[in-house]
């Protein structure tokens, strides 16, 4: 059921604006190194390099291509924190757990900040980032997570938007506030995906694409051997980076850690190159937004002044025509745009939005859950996968110990713990 193997990139916007057009070849012949990566999305690729880094001899294995998944067609956002509050990590793991997990999502986001430096990235990060609340319920969130942040944790980048303050920014009458960001930010994904190969490419990571795997085995605690295209690849250790598709992989391959993930599908649409007035009226700061719904719209410009504007929904109608319904719910003015672009792909979300991150076996370790954090998230993820397989675990223990459920079921369970949560989650929206 390798549904994603062989497949080229989607159509979309990012794909037809990368300034990279990096192909690697398919395995074709047996293979050796210290650590075998399966996928080459942000997280494969940031484990991979920081391996490199420390002298490790890496292949990575993608069954389509680097950049095929969310890594190469999501919204682009560069969040710090998790999607669950602060109090939820406290009561799983205490305060001075949590408060490291927190200090590690900023790392998160200076991580991108070194890598675009050190290997000339070119991917249009940008800094600023805004949440905005469409009543006066959600607003107090916002002011909830201001407070919990700079007095728990001291973080001083945030800063709370009424009404009048946030229309001097974005120029929709809708949302009653807003915090604001001035540490998160946004990218143009694969973009950042391609300057990530092309950094490990450097450092000396082989790379196969069209090659996906269909088989490992665990030979002991310090040898493994992976399968794809006919050919065995031998490691002492394996990486698991294949997020949302998981569930194309055999059981084989999964370890049981499928069972936590539940695809979902996003949506985005990027408008028709607009004018500069045109585009200042809607963001007139360089940000990306998005509202703090449980099904949030998100959104910002990209470097030509098209608007991308995207949902975290499943759906069966239209899907351009619902984000352009969507799009002009928020900014009416963009009425007469033309829609150039409209692309989908899954996230991979956890039952309640917590990172999984751990071991399935002492030397085969995975990382996935990101829930819309993964832009920034990957690369802590595959720093602390790199500190492991070094002999230091302290950092990754800590993830180990969140509490991530299980969906019970299998791939019939997933479509219908979807479709039950889409109903409720919808309730929430529109009732909370």
């Amino acid at each position: 059921m390798l549904n994603f193997a062989y497949q080229e990139h989607h159509k979309s916007y990012y794909f037809d604006t990368r300034n990279l057009n990096l192909q690697f070849p398919r395995l074709s012949s047996p293979q050796s190194c210290d650590v075998c990566i399966i996928g080459a999305g942000f997280q494969g690729l940031s484990t991979a390099l920081e391996l490199a880094e420390r002298g490790k001899k890496v292949i990575v294995l993608e069954g389509a291509r680097v950049g095929f998944g969310a890594s190469g067609r999501s919204g682009g956002q560069a969040i710090n924190g998790f999607e669950e509050g602060i109090d939820e990590y406290i009561e799983q793991v205490g305060f001075e757990k949590a408060k490291k997990l927190w200090e590690m999502s900023l790392e998160a986001i200076d991580i991108i900040d070194e890598r675009v430096k050190k290997y000339g990235i070119q991917c249009n990060w940008k800094k600023g980032y805004a949440t905005l609340a469409l009543n006066s319920r959600r607003m107090d969130d916002l002011v909830a997570m201001e407070k919990a942040s700079r007095e728990t944790f001291g973080y001083q980048n945030m800063q709370l938007w009424d009404k009048s303050q946030l229309q001097q920014h974005v120029g929709s009458d809708i949302y009653v506030g807003g915090l604001f960001d001035s540490n998160s930010g946004h990218l143009h994904p694969l973009n950042y995906c391609l300057g990530l190969a092309k950094a490990c490419e450097q450092l000396g990571v082989t790379i196969f694409e069209h090659s996906p795997v269909t088989d490992i085995q665990i030979k002991s605690d310090t040898q493994a051997v992976v399968f794809a295209e006919g050919f065995a690849v031998s490691c002492e250790n394996v990486v698991l980076a294949t997020n949302a598709y998981i569930d194309a992989l055999s059981k084989r391959i999964t370890f049981g850690i499928e069972k936590k993930i539940l695809p979902v599908e996003s949506f985005i649409i990027a408008t028709e190159p607009l004018s500069q007035a045109m585009a200042d009226s809607l963001i007139n700061n360089g940000m990306s937004v998005c509202d703090n719904n449980i099904f949030l719209d998100y959104y910002r410009l990209s470097a030509d002044n098209r608007l991308l504007f995207g949902s975290d929904s499943s759906t069966n109608v239209d899907m351009i025509a619902k984000m352009r319904s969507e799009m002009l719910a928020v900014f009416p003015q963009l009425e007469t745009a033309k829609i150039d672009y409209g692309w989908a792909g899954p996230i991979d979300m956890t039952l309640n939005a917590t990172p999984h991150f751990g071991r399935v076996k002492p030397n085969v370790y995975f990382a996935q859950g990101f829930s819309g954090h993964g832009v920034a998230l990957t690369g802590l993820a595959g720093r602390i996968i790199a500190e492991a397989i070094e002999g230091n675990d302290e950092r990754l223990a800590i993830f180990e110990g969140l509490k991530v459920p299980s969906i019970p079921g299998g791939r019939l369970g997933k479509k219908l713990a979807l479709k039950i949560g889409m109903l409720y989650y919808r309730f929430l929206d529109k009732y909370r």
